[in-house]
C-alpha cells in the first residue's frame, strides 16, 4: 500500500475567538481541538503526521510531544501567516521523497474521524497522479464556507465566501471541507503554481482545485456530511462543536452499558465500565475512569479520578487526581484534593476533606473533617470536626493513624504524630505527641461551673453594649 503523509494546518491565530490562546488550543470535550484532526489522521493509517504550526507554536508543539510521545507526528513551522496555500507549501517542505500520497487537513475539524479521512484517500482509486480528492458537503446555510462550483457536474473550483461574484454562487449549498487527497507531485506541483489573486492577498489552498480542473485532472469529491466536518472560527461554533461531540460520547458509553443521564458532561479521555450511572449535572474530566457499577451522583465533579466497583459519591462531591476504592461511599460535599487514595469500603462524608492522605479499607471519616498529609488504617473512625494539623509553615508532615483507632470529635492531631492501633483520642483534645496503641490520650481543661452566674453576665454584657451605643 502506497505511504500516506498526513500535513495538518494549524498555523493561524483564529482571531475571531478574541482570544490570546491559539485556536487550535481551545478544548472540546477536554481535548485541544488540534488534537483531534492528528489523531484521526493517525487512525487512518497515515505514516506520520507534520503539523504546521504557527501562532501559538510553542503550546502546541508541547501539547503534541505530550500526546502523541512516539507517535510519528512532528511540526512545521509557517513564520509569517499568508493563508492556507502558504501552511501546506510549509508542510510539504517537510514531507519525505517516500511519500506517495498527501491528506491535508484543516486543523480546526474536530469532529472529523479516522474513517472519514480514509474515504477521502480512497477516493484516489488506484493512486493515478493526476487525480485529486476532495471532501465536500451539503449544508443548508452555506454562509462563510468556501463553494464548490461546478460546470455540468465536474468541479471547476473551490472560491471562498468573501470573493464569490453571484448571487448564483451565493445559493450554491455544496462546500469545501477542508480535507484533500493527492500525490505528492500533484500537492508540489498545484502549490508552487498559487498566487494571491483574492480578496485578502492570502495563498488559498482551496486555489488547487482549480488548478487541477484546468490541467485536465480528475476532481472527485467525497461527501462527508455536515455534521462531520464542521469547523470553529468564534466561541459559538465551538460550543456547537462540542455539543455534538458530547452527544457523540454519551451515545457511546450508553451503547456500550452505561447509565449517562441528559445533563452530564464528559470529556472524550474519560472511561465508564458497563452498570455505571452518571446523573444529571455530573463533570468528568480527564483520565476519570469508573468501574463496574458504581454510582456518581448529580454535581459531582470528577478530574483524574478513578473510582472503584460500585463505589458510590453522592452528590456535589469534588475530587482531583484521586483514588476511590470498591465500594466506598463519599459525600455528599466532600472534597478529594490531589493524591487523595480512599480504601475499599471507606466512607468520607459531609464537608470532609482530604490531600495526599491515604484511608485504609472500611476507615471513616464521616462529617466535618480535614484530613491532609496522612494514612489512616483500616477501620479507624474519624469524629466530626478533626482537623489534621499538617502545616508548620514551612514544611508538611505526617499523621498516621493505626487501624481500628478512634479519634474522638473536635479533635487536633498536630503533626508530626502517630496514633497506635486501636488507640483512642477523646473529644477535643489536642495531640501533640505520639499515642501507643490501645492507648487513651485526654488534653482537656477542667470543667469549672459557676452556679447562678449566667444572669450576672448577661447583665454586664448588656450594660456594655448600651455604653458602646450611647456613644
Amino acid at each position: 500500500m502506497a505511504t500516506v503523509t498526513a500535513i495538518v494546518l494549524a498555523a493561524g491565530q483564529g482571531t475571531r475567538m478574541k482570544s490570546g490562546l491559539s485556536k487550535v488550543m481551545h478544548r472540546v470535550c477536554g481535548l485541544p481541538i488540534v488534537h483531534y484532526g492528528v489523531a484521526a489522521a493517525l487512525a487512518a493509517g497515515c505514516d506520520e503526521v507534520v503539523v504546521v504550526v504557527g501562532h501559538g507554536r510553542a503550546e502546541v508543539e508541547a501539547y503534541l510531544a505530550r500526546a502523541f510521545a512516539g507517535a510519528r507526528v512532528r511540526t512545521a513551522h509557517q513564520e509569517e501567516q499568508r493563508g492556507t496555500g502558504d501552511a501546506a507549501r510549509v508542510g510539504l517542505a517537510a514531507v519525505g521523497e517516500d511519500a506517495a500520497r498527501v491528506l491535508i487537513v484543516n486543523g480546526d475539524v474536530p469532529l472529523v474521524q479516522g474513517d472519514d479521512l480514509r474515504r477521502v484517500v480512497e477516493g484516489l482509486g488506484g493512486g493515478d497522479a493526476l487525480l485529486l480528492a476532495l471532501a465536500t458537503c451539503m449544508v443548508d446555510d452555506p454562509t462563510g464556507y468556501g463553494r464548490v462550483l461546478r460546470r455540468g457536474r465536474s468541479i471547476a473550483e473551490v472560491r471562498e465566501h468573501r470573493d464569490l461574484e453571484s448571487d448564483e454562487q451565493h445559493a450554491v449549498r455544496e462546500i469545501n471541507a477542508g480535507v484533500y487527497a493527492g500525490s505528492l507531485r500533484f500537492f508540489r506541483e498545484a502549490i508552487a503554481a498559487l498566487v494571491p489573486n483574492n480578496a485578502q492577498g492570502e495563498l488559498y489552498l482551496t486555489d488547487v482545485v482549480a488548478f487541477a480542473a484546468r490541467a485536465g485532472r480528475q476532481v472527485v469529491a467525497v461527501n462527508l456530511g455536515a455534521d462531520v466536518l464542521a469547523g470553529v472560527n468564534d466561541r459559538q461554533q465551538l460550543a456547537e462543536v462540542e455539543a455534538v461531540m458530547q452527544s457523540r460520547l454519551v451515545r457511546r458509553w450508553r451503547l456500550a452499558g452505561a447509565t449517562v443521564r441528559d445533563g452530564a458532561r464528559l470529556d472524550a479521555t474519560v472511561v465508564l465500565d458497563r452498570d455505571v450511572t452518571i446523573e444529571s449535572g455530573a463533570a468528568l474530566r480527564g483520565a476519570t475512569r469508573v468501574a463496574r457499577g458504581a454510582t456518581v451522583d448529580v454535581g459531582c465533579v470528577l478530574t483524574d479520578v478513578e473510582v472503584g466497583e460500585e463505589a458510590r459519591l453522592k452528590p456535589y462531591t469534588v475530587a482531583t487526581s484521586a483514588r476511590i476504592g470498591a465500594r466506598a461511599q463519599i459525600g455528599p460535599f466532600a472534597h478529594l484534593r490531589p493524591e487523595s487514595d480512599v480504601g475499599e469500603e471507606a466512607h468520607l462524608g459531609n464537608f470532609v476533606e482530604t490531600k495526599n492522605t491515604s484511608l485504609g479499607k472500611g476507615a471513616k471519616a464521616n462529617h466535618l473533617a480535614y484530613l491532609g498529609d496522612g494514612v489512616i488504617g483500616d477501620n479507624a473512625n474519624v469524629g466530626a470536626g478533626t482537623i489534621f494539623c499538617n502545616y508548620d509553615g514551612v514544611q508538611k508532615h505526617t499523621t498516621r493513624i493505626g487501624a481500628g483507632a478512634f479519634i474522638g470529635s473536635d479533635s487536633q492531631l498536630v503533626a508530626p504524630v502517630t496514633i497506635g492501633a486501636g488507640a483512642y483520642v477523646g473529644t477535643g483534645t489536642t495531640v501533640t505527641r505520639d499515642v501507643p496503641a490501645e492507648a487513651l490520650a485526654l488534653s482537656r481543661v477542667k470543667q469549672e461551673n459557676k452556679e447562678g452566674y449566667a444572669p450576672k453576665l448577661r447583665a454586664r454584657l448588656l450594660a456594655a453594649k448600651q455604653a458602646k451605643t450611647a456613644k
